[in-house]
């Protein structure tokens, strides 16, 4: 890790042959370790739990199942929630990611500040707005929240991937923010500037 987090990070080469596995295969894509994959390595059933929920939410397709939502949907969810939440890490990382996707090397930012006025259209705009009353207000979420949603053409299974990614990520912001985890270097210049070949 970059900076100092509060629980030492594990050596990857003590850690269980499947967790070591998946992290170098995400080392080999990204071409770096993002922290997070150290960092809950400390608890290996907990990283496994952690990271079977995460893959079926954020690509549902290794679950057995098709989503509504597109990938930079998706990480749009977590980038605005994440904001919301005031987490560091989570903002930054996925920020990168939702860049990549989208292709737009602004929206990251627009939709952490306030989603309302990003340069996104207005179905993207409606998901925020319901993921961002689940993050803040989920109490309150009532019938009138689904039938905005289903105006823009999201289904009942839509708000269902919309709120568990919201929720999921409200775990994340929450161990990342807790226990000091900081973005990796990288992670900043992702999507905003071409790739060096």
């Amino acid at each position: 890790m970059t900076d100092a987090t509060r629980y030492p990070l594990p050596d990857l080469n003590t850690l269980p042959d499947d967790l070591k596995a998946k992290i170098l295969e995400v080392q080999e894509k990204a071409g770096f370790v993002p922290n997070v994959f150290l960092a809950l390595a400390r608890r290996p059933a907990e990283w496994r739990a952690f990271f079977a929920y995460h893959d079926a939410l954020m690509t549902p397709e290794t679950a057995g199942r098709s989503s509504g939502l597109t990938k930079g949907e998706r990480e749009m969810i977590v980038t605005a929630t994440s904001a919301a939440n005031h987490c560091l890490y989570c903002v930054v990382a996925h920020g990168a990611i939702l860049r990549i996707y989208e292709k737009k090397p602004l929206v990251a930012d627009q939709v952490a500040v306030n989603h309302r006025k990003a340069d996104i259209p207005p179905r993207q705009r409606a998901m925020l707005d319901f993921a961002m009353k689940v993050c803040l207000a989920s109490h309150e979420i009532d019938d009138a929240d689904f039938e905005a949603l289903a105006a823009h053409g999201f289904n009942d299974e839509d708000a269902w991937d919309i709120a568990a990614i919201t929720a999921f990520f409200g775990l994340s912001n929450r161990m990342a923010s807790f226990s000091g985890m900081m973005p990796n270097p990288e992670f900043y210049l992702m999507g905003r500037v071409p790739k060096q070949k």
